[in-house]
């Protein structure tokens, strides 16, 4: 395994298909076609409704502990329940669990490999260990080749808390290697192995992509994630404008044939921006100031109000600063939204604004 291997593609002990008794994986962990793997999709992607109808409540002990979970729940609800902080990065209450980062990996008793706590359904008996040194190791490595890698730095404040718990030192595999000059990672031909030169660590640094005035790519913080795919597909948008393309170390999100997003099937809904953990999709208003230095989220107050565009009745959180909106959100738990939006919800306020100085 070199420096530059991508963490969220397998963890420690085996690739993320082939967790035992985990959901039935396809590409990447996501469940196969047909009449059974639908309905586990739709039961994953609302996870709270289905859980509530739930009457069976079942023992799991997590770390010496008994907890009383639903039935149908995953040792990620289990862990919640008891105050167990699990990692994640991939995961979303509003989207299928797709087993991609590999941070939230537990060990359970009798399973061969250890498996995502994300997807893998609580089970009578189960015996769960979320901090044994197997446990630690894997998150460790993930923490330390995502960060040898990808620009993490605004992954935010838990997962540099993260890092101090489990002791990551991402320089360790060496100084980053010389950043990709525009479109060349876009380029490579895919599966094509490129030779590690041993002394630097291979990553994903490239100039950021700018093609309009609502929002920008910067893939130099992507960890393929998936969340901007499936928030574009088939858990909330529908458009699908977005998806994987290439192979292992050189694999990026992307456009149909690589078009810019003016001339792709994007809608600019923005519900990718919603999701995206890490900061390689942002508002194009606050990449502006944070390439000014203005950017200052200690001067920012937060109203939660509704979008008045039309009568669905959308809530929105408008991100002030300065007296002037910089950017808007959704609530994740409103009943409407869960989070997403139009592109008129979450880029139509520059009528807010003066048109002119003073004014």
């Amino acid at each position: 395994m070199t420096a530059g291997t991508r963490a969220s593609k397998e963890s420690v002990d085996g690739p993320a298909n082939q967790d035992e008794g985990a959901l039935q994986s396809g590409h990447r962990g996501r469940p196969s076609s047909g009449v059974e793997s639908t309905a586990v999709r739709g039961a994953s992607r609302r996870r709270l409704p289905i859980i509530a109808s739930i009457s069976r409540l079942i023992d799991v002990e997590i770390d010496g502990k008994t907890v009383r979970a639903p039935e149908g729940s995953t040792i990620l609800d289990a862990c919640a329940g008891l105050g167990v902080d699990t990692p994640t990065l991939c995961y979303s209450e509003s989207l299928a669990p797709v087993n991609a980062c590999r941070v939230c990996v537990v060990e359970v008793e009798g399973s061969r490999v250890l498996v995502p706590a994300c997807s893998r359904r609580v089970e009578k008996g189960m015996v769960v260990s979320t901090d044994s040194d197997r446990v630690r190791h894997s998150r460790r490595m993930v923490l330390e080749l995502l960060g040898s890698s990808v620009d993490m730095s605004l992954a935010g404040p838990d997962v540099a808390r993260w890092n101090e718990v489990y002791e990551v030192d991402a320089q360790r595999y060496g100084p980053p290697a010389p950043a990709s000059a525009a479109g060349e990672r876009d380029r490579r031909r895919p599966g094509h192995h490129e030779a590690p030169d041993g002394l630097t660590a291979a990553n994903v640094a490239q100039p950021v992509k700018i093609d309009d005035e609502l929002y920008i790519r910067d893939y130099s913080r992507c960890i393929l994630c998936y969340k901007c795919t499936q928030a574009c597909g088939e858990d909330a948008q529908n458009t699908f404008a977005i998806s994987v393309a290439g192979r292992g170390f050189d694999a990026t999100i992307a456009t149909e044939y690589d078009a810019p997003l003016t001339d792709s099937a994007c809608v600019y809904c923005g519900n990718c921006i919603g999701v995206c953990p890490t900061g390689a999709l942002m508002p194009k208003s606050e990449y502006d100031m944070r390439q000014d230095g203005t950017w200052d989220e200690s001067k920012q107050t937060t109203t939660r109000t509704v979008c008045t565009f039309c009568g669905v009745g959308c809530n929105l959180d408008l991100h002030v600063q300065d007296n002037k909106i910089v950017r808007v959100d959704s609530p994740k738990d409103h009943d409407v939204t869960h989070g997403n939006l139009c592109i008129k919800g979450r880029f139509g306020y520059s009528h807010v604004h003066p048109a002119f100085p003073g004014d």
